[in-house]
């Protein structure tokens, strides 16, 4: 869908949402959040991705495990290298349009 970046982090807090704790017992000691660091699953930066005025709870964001960019590991985050993700936060601003495509998709017309 076309959504837009509602917000920026740097070293964002990771709170798991209730799907990831329920499914995944280690989450739930982080449902309180996990402060940035080197070691939180948000890695370096995060653009937070808003359908009008609401969050949708899915993220651009980088990661302390690069091995699971692309696989289904997250509830549904996009994920991209420490390095990548701090390039791409250093020019996107709040605002700014996402358009994110199902695997295989045909890109839209006018994009």
């Amino acid at each position: 869908g076309i959504v837009r970046v509602g917000r920026t982090a740097e070293w964002p807090t990771w709170t798991p949402p209730p799907e990831m704790v329920a499914r995944d017992p280690n989450a739930a000691k982080w449902a309180g959040g996990m402060r940035g660091g080197p070691d939180n699953p948000l890695g370096a930066r995060a653009l937070y991705l808003y359908e009008g005025d609401n969050d949708t709870i899915y993220r651009i964001h980088g990661t302390v495990e690069p091995w699971t960019i692309g696989l289904d590991v997250s509830s549904g985050c996009i994920r991209m290298n420490n390095d990548d993700i701090i390039d791409l936060h250093s020019r996107v601003g709040v605002g700014a349009k996402v358009i994110v495509l199902m695997q295989g998709a045909a890109l839209y017309k006018g994009v």
